[in-house]
């Protein structure tokens, strides 16, 4: 999968340290991408559109 276009962005939910990171691609037509700050050039989970949106549906409300 050729994720070159992607524009990664740091989660909302990420702290403000940077320690624990997570960014997300949702620029790309039907993928969502998501990885590891701290090793942007390691694994990279791909969901789809419709399942991105059931996953971040669970995440619990940040206070």
């Amino acid at each position: 999968m050729d994720l070159s276009d992607a524009r990664w962005r740091t989660s909302t939910r990420s702290g403000a340290s940077g320690g624990n990171c997570v960014e997300v691609a949702d620029n790309l037509p039907d993928v969502v991408g998501v990885r590891d700050s701290k090793d942007r050039s390691g694994p990279v989970l791909v969901f789809g559109p419709t399942m991105w949106r059931a996953f971040v549906a669970q995440l619990p409300e940040r206070r």
